[in-house]
């Protein structure tokens, strides 16, 4: 009788065991099932801004890499008399100061100004918003590209006109919209040349009409501009020569010419921007690229801006290799 239930037991054994695996896999597979169904029902994640969302991108700037670095790389090379007082030039990619004078030196800065407001413009303000023109910024003194109160434009065209024809109702309109109004956007301006370590700096006006407490250095200035040029919008704006805009009756079109000459008559000159007031003097910050090195030259209050930048520029090409 023994050997018979041995017999029965040894039978039935891989029965029990092939039963206990499928009953293991039925519980496996209906957690997993029930894994997946929760899966399906929770709407995926996504990153995709809402309509009229304006997604804010904000670079870190790490405090203890600074935008620039020196002492100047190439200080004694330069045998060509600059008729600036104050001046720099530095590599873009590394931020070395190459050539400097008198270059932590506080100035008035004219429309040079307008680098930090569309810095901060471009990036609270979408490329392609219909903006509605304040009746304030037609007030706006000095260049002003024409805007009237209560038409529409697209933001892209006061970007245009902001950093090719220098307009400063566009800098007024762009600041309104992108803080509610001037001195918000003021705020925000000064704010940010504290975080990007430009102690030197501060702004009264996003134009740089106002020369009263609107002042920088040459060496804030090439900061600013290494840190701007990281944004791909930027760096199209800036070097664009000319563009023609369609633009609401009676206008019909316009036509923004880039007031940096050096686009024309130096090889490789891929921006920045422009600037003059009578307590500034003529102002330039200039970028360059060949062989693929990029650098930065800005020159204050000078009698011949464009003389002053390509000198420092060629200084700094002919040493591609220090």
């Amino acid at each position: 009788m023994r050997r018979t239930r041995r017999y029965r037991w040894r039978r039935l054994m891989p029965l029990a065991v092939v039963a206990l695996i499928a009953l293991g896999a039925g519980i496996l597979a209906g957690w997993h099932g029930a894994a997946a169904v929760k899966a399906r029902s929770t709407p995926p994640r996504t990153h995709e801004p809402r309509q009229h969302q304006i997604v804010r991108t904000v670079p870190t700037v790490p405090r203890r890499l600074p935008l620039l670095r020196g002492p100047p790389l190439l200080a004694g090379r330069l045998h060509a008399r600059l008729e600036s007082p104050e001046a720099i030039l530095v590599d873009a990619k590394t931020g070395r100061v190459l050539w400097a004078k008198h270059d932590h030196q506080r100035r008035a800065i004219a429309s040079t100004t307008k680098i930090m407001t569309a810095l901060l413009a471009l990036r609270e303000v979408a490329w392609r918003r219909t903006i509605t023109v304040s009746g304030s910024v037609a007030r706006v003194p000095l260049v002003r590209e024409g805007l009237r109160g209560g038409e529409h434009v697209r933001a892209w065209k006061l970007f245009y006109s902001l950093l090719l024809y220098s307009g400063n109702d566009d800098a007024n309109q762009l600041a309104i919209t992108a803080a509610g109004s001037v001195p918000a956007f003021l705020s925000q301006m000064n704010e940010e040349a504290r975080r990007l370590g430009m102690r030197d700096t501060h702004f009264t006006s996003p134009s740089g009409v106002i020369d009263q407490g609107n002042y920088s250095t040459a060496w804030d200035l090439a900061a600013l501009t290494r840190y701007a040029l990281r944004d791909w919008r930027f760096r199209q704006l800036v070097r664009t020569k000319e563009i023609h805009v369609s633009w609401a009756p009676p206008t019909n079109w316009k036509i923004y010419v880039n007031n940096n000459w050096l686009l024309r008559v130096y090889h490789g000159a891929n921006g920045v921007k422009t600037g003059f007031t009578t307590k500034s003097g003529w102002c330039l910050v200039a970028s360059a690229t060949r062989h693929g090195r990029t650098l930065i030259a800005v020159v204050l209050d000078s009698g011949n801006i464009y003389a002053d930048a390509k000198n420092l520029l060629n200084l700094g090409f002919s040493h591609a290799s220090e």
